[in-house]
């Protein structure tokens, strides 16, 4: 029996407009509310900008945001882990000599901290996926510790970027989502650990689990869940991990699927 729905958002759940049927999504509600079943939304995006996209139905959600390293329940974080200021800086800092075209965000608790002088059309995308946004002249004057760090790269060099951050590797977790974004967390703290934590708070097994992705940083997200879905449009390593393959985000693959697996479940 499900008892929790996880899903990542873009590319996922959303659709290449970065939006969701809202329709559909008001008769998913009330058949998980029929059966019992917890939705969480397990994503890079900020808590607050998961929050702004579902609008009065963020109601009730267990939002996995910040890429999985802080969890939100009715306005309350119950959850976080945190890179430390000092490793947060040395990152940066190397970041910064890698490259000074991709946009680097770097998440506190206060909100996504980005460069003054980034591109326009950078700052736009910063904003789809954070609701709470500082600007500054220099990251080292974050003094408070990381959520997380982020880069964007319209020049598709990520996969690459990651690999000249290996120094890290031991002391955080990088992940690159798809050749536009980098991903960094604090060591061992992915989809996959905080997901165990969701589960652990609310006493759900993998059996009792339905997940939902499509990129490499959802690898560790469908080992956490027997219902394990990739979306049609998903890097091919993530459908080889999943244990089924589901519509694309584009045919509302997710609430879709719900549906269909619910109404068979007593």
């Amino acid at each position: 029996m499900i008892k929790l729905v996880l899903t990542d958002m873009d590319g996922t759940f959303l659709n290449n407009s970065g939006d969701f049927n809202r329709a559909l999504y008001k008769d998913v509600k009330q058949m998980m509310k029929e059966k019992g079943v917890v939705f969480a939304p397990v994503t890079g995006k900020q808590c607050e900008r998961v929050e702004e996209l579902f609008g009065e139905d963020a109601e009730g959600l267990w939002i996995l945001g910040d890429s999985a390293t802080r969890i939100k329940h009715n306005g309350e974080f119950v959850y976080e882990s945190l890179l430390s200021n000092k490793l947060g800086l040395e990152i940066i800092r190397l970041l910064e000599e890698i490259s000074l075209e991709h946009t680097i965000i770097a998440c506190t608790r206060k909100g996504a901290v980005i460069k003054e002088n980034i591109p326009q059309e950078e700052a736009a995308i910063v904003r789809r996926s954070y609701a709470q946004v500082i600007q500054v002249s220099d990251f080292h004057e974050i003094t408070d510790d990381f959520v997380k760090i982020t880069i964007h790269d319209p020049a598709l060099r990520c996969f690459e970027t990651r690999e000249k951050l290996s120094q890290f590797f031991e002391s955080a977790y990088i992940v690159a989502s798809e050749a536009a974004w980098i991903d960094i967390a604090n060591a061992n703290v992915h989809k996959g650990t905080t997901v165990e934590h969701l589960q652990q708070l609310l006493n759900v097994t993998p059996e009792e689990t339905m997940a939902f992705g499509d990129g490499y940083n959802d690898l560790e997200l469908m080992s956490r869940a027997t219902y394990s879905f990739a979306v049609r449009n998903a890097v091919q390593e993530l459908k080889e991990a999943a244990n089924f393959i589901s519509r694309s985000n584009e045919e509302d693959a997710v609430m879709k699927t719900i549906l269909q697996i619910l109404a068979l479940q007593k």
